[in-house]
C-alpha cells in the first residue's frame, strides 16, 4: 500500500473549516425525480491507487466498524460499531472518539438507533453534533434521523417524537452522510418500491428545515453487499463487499468495490471498481466511506475496514485523493 510522500497523517487530513459552497444549478428543468439538480463537479478516480490513514487501531467495544465520519473543524474522526452483547436487532451502536492517527479517546452508547450505515459529524463550536439514524425497527435499522450532541462515556436511549426527523414522506428507513467541501446532506432512505437517494443542502440539517432536496433518484442495481456511501459534489460514492477470507490469511483480492453515481441523473458514472486498499490486512470487511478535506484544499475519499480477529476487531482506513 503506497503512502502519501512528504505530509504526516495530520498534514495529509487536517481540512479548513470555511469549505466555500458551490454554485448550485437551480434550473427549472426537471432531473431524475423532479429536483432541481447541482452543478456538476471533478469525481474522484476510483481506479488510481489508495493511501494509509492508519491500520488495524483499537476500538471501544470488540465487535466490527459499520460507518465513519470526520468533523472537519474539531479535527476528530467518530467510528461507529455493534455493541458487544446486543443482537443484530437490537440496533445499539457504540461511537468511538478517535484522533487523524486512529488512536482512541472515548466511546458514547446509543441504545437502539440502528444498523450503523453511515452517519454524519457536524461541528457545532467545540461540540460535535452526530446526524445518525434513530427509532430502529424489528430489523435493526433506524426509521428516523436525529440530531445528538457526541456526550463522552454516557449512553443515550434514541429519541421519539418531535426528537426524530422524518423529512422524507413514506420513507421507513433512513440514513446520512455528509460532503463536508460542498456543504451538504445525503440521505438514503428506503421505500415501499425500493431505496432512492435525496441530497440537501448542509442548512437544510442545521436549520431543521428540509423542504424540497436538490435531488432524489432511485439507486441504481449495484450487485454486491452495501456496506456504506457518502457524497462529495455533484457524485454519489458507494462500497459493497464481504469480509475475507474466513481464515484469516490474505488470499485473492477479495470482492470490495466502489462505485461513483451522477446524482443529477441517478446512473453510474464509474464502476464497480475492485480496491485492493489494505490488501495485506489479516481480516478486511468493508465498512464505511466519508469525504474529508485537507487544509492544502485537497479532497480525500475515505475508505474504512473492519480488521483484526473475531473478538479482537480493529478500524483500519485508506483514501483516494486523485480527481478528474
Amino acid at each position: 500500500m503506497n503512502h502519501a510522500p512528504g505530509f504526516s497523517r495530520r498534514d495529509l487530513i487536517r481540512a479548513g473549516a470555511g469549505a466555500s459552497l458551490a454554485a448550485l444549478g437551480l434550473g427549472v428543468g426537471a432531473q431524475s425525480a423532479s429536483a432541481a439538480g447541482v452543478a456538476t463537479t471533478k469525481r474522484f478516480a476510483l481506479s488510481e491507487p489508495s493511501y494509509d490513514l492508519f491500520r488495524s487501531k483499537n476500538t471501544h467495544g470488540a465487535r466490527v466498524q459499520q460507518s465513519f465520519a470526520f468533523d472537519w473543524q474539531n479535527k476528530y474522526l467518530f467510528v461507529a460499531t455493534k455493541r458487544s452483547g446486543s443482537s443484530e436487532s437490537d440496533g445499539d451502536l457504540c461511537i468511538n472518539k478517535m484522533d487523524f492517527d486512529g488512536n482512541y479517546l472515548s466511546y458514547m452508547h446509543l441504545d437502539g438507533f440502528g444498523h450503523g450505515v453511515a452517519f454524519a459529524a457536524l461541528p457545532d463550536g467545540s461540540d460535535t453534533e452526530l446526524w445518525i439514524e434513530c427509532a430502529t425497527n424489528k430489523r435493526g435499522y433506524g426509521t428516523a434521523l436525529a440530531p445528538i450532541t457526541y456526550t463522552p462515556n454516557t449512553t443515550l436511549a434514541s429519541p421519539a417524537g418531535a426528537a426524530a426527523y422524518r423529512p422524507i414522506s413514506g420513507a421507513d428507513e433512513y440514513t446520512c452522510s455528509v460532503d463536508p467541501v460542498y456543504q451538504r446532506m445525503i440521505v438514503r432512505y428506503n421505500t415501499s418500491s425500493g431505496k432512492r437517494v435525496a441530497v440537501y443542502p448542509l442548512s437544510a440539517f442545521t436549520t431543521r428545515n428540509f423542504g424540497t432536496p436538490l435531488v432524489d433518484f432511485k439507486q441504481p442495481t449495484i450487485s454486491g453487499t452495501a456496506q456504506g456511501y457518502t457524497l462529495y459534489g455533484s457524485y454519489m460514492y458507494y462500497v459493497t463487499g464481504d469480509g475475507y477470507p474466513g481464515d484469516g490469511t490474505p488470499s485473492g483480492d477479495g470482492n470490495t468495490y466502489l462505485t461513483s453515481i451522477d446524482i443529477n441523473t441517478g446512473a453510474v458514472k464509474e464502476g464497480p471498481v475492485l480496491t485492493k486498499a489494505g490488501s495485506t490486512l489479516q481480516y478486511r470487511e468493508p465498512e464505511g466511506l466519508a469525504v474529508y478535506r485537507t487544509d492544502s484544499g485537497e479532497a480525500r475519499l475515505f475508505i474504512g475496514f473492519a480488521t483484526g480477529d473475531p473478538g479482537d476487531r480493529r478500524s483500519s482506513i485508506f483514501y483516494k485523493k486523485d480527481l478528474v
